[in-house]
């Protein structure tokens, strides 16, 4: 593809080592994948929490990108964004 621009999926994890609203648990909370546009979707691990009483998995969609997931669920820390595919 010669415009320069990268075609390829980006995956991630969603790790959170402190759980401040006692919601999702800690540790890998939710997996996701980075588009080429920047676009972002991700898919929360909740049966891995026996907190949450849930037959289905949540998603959520971030046309802003990985900033959005990151000012969104950071929790000033407290989770990070780690990349499977660099």
């Amino acid at each position: 593809m010669g415009n320069g621009v990268q075609h390829r999926l980006r995956r991630f994890e969603l790790v959170r080592y402190e759980d401040a609203s006692v919601t999702s648990g800690t540790g890998v909370v939710a997996v996701g994948v980075e588009f080429p546009s920047g676009y972002v979707e991700m898919e929360w691990l909740n049966e891995q929490n026996p907190n949450l009483d849930t037959a289905a998995n949540g998603h959520a969609s971030y046309p802003g990108g990985i900033e959005d997931v990151r000012r969104v669920h950071g929790h000033g820390g407290r989770t990070e964004v780690q990349w499977l595919d660099d």
